[in-house]
């Protein structure tokens, strides 16, 4: 499975080594104060950051919802989504960066910042594969997610991927989880490198998780 993009899971300072923790900290200051020039530096050297929040933060701010907050020029925010910017991506209080927007006023940024859904599947039941998946991931790396504070992924975002497919990377697993939407299933595949055998396929549906394949890896 083709990790097409990454889902940014870690929360706790701790997690990182400092170097890694002081590009990150650079990367959320400067989408704080608006410094596009310096994001853009940042995201060139490490893209996979694209969505990713401050570590340790509560906001669950990126970079877009940043932008949507700044009212920045439509320009920057057509770049950020460009690089892999999630425009479904909601904070920790629910917003999307296009309710940031609206709610501070910046109508240039409505079309923008507007959602177009690749892959609609119905609220309700994705709501329900992703009940299913976290607890797939609890039953693989409860232990981790725990140790770590990691959030765990939300599908939404997939609904608007040409590639609706992504790596969820558990620190200490020496692994994670690749999944890809497929219409209304979620198609997840699990490993610990250091572990022989250790991989484990899920075929997930909004009426629960079915075990289809294991032990490669």
């Amino acid at each position: 499975m083709r990790r097409a993009s990454t889902w940014d899971g870690v929360t706790r300072r701790e997690t990182y080594k400092e170097h890694a923790l002081q590009v990150r900290d650079r990367l959320a200051d400067a989408a704080r104060d608006g410094d596009w020039a310096a994001v853009f530096a940042v995201l060139d050297e490490h893209p996979e950051w694209i969505n990713g929040s401050r570590v340790g933060g509560t906001s669950g701010y990126t970079p877009l919802h940043q932008a949507a907050w700044h009212g920045a020029a439509a320009e920057v925010v057509e770049r950020l989504v460009a690089m892999g910017a999630w425009r479904t991506l909601r904070t920790a209080a629910g917003e999307r960066a296009a309710d940031i927007a609206a709610r501070k006023g910046h109508r240039h940024l409505a079309e923008p910042l507007t959602p177009v859904i690749r892959h609609p599947v119905p609220p309700e039941a994705l709501q329900a594969i992703e009940r299913h998946f976290h607890a797939v991931i609890h039953e693989r790396a409860g232990e981790l997610v725990a140790r770590h504070g990691l959030r765990l992924p939300l599908l939404e975002p997939l609904t608007e991927q040409e590639d609706p497919s992504c790596w969820f990377r558990v620190p200490g697993m020496y692994g994670g989880f690749a999944y890809r939407l497929q219409g209304v299933e979620l198609v997840v595949e699990s490993w610990c490198r250091v572990v022989g055998g250790s991989g484990q396929r899920h075929v997930i549906r909004p009426d629960g998780a079915r075990l289809v394949s294991e032990g490669f890896v």
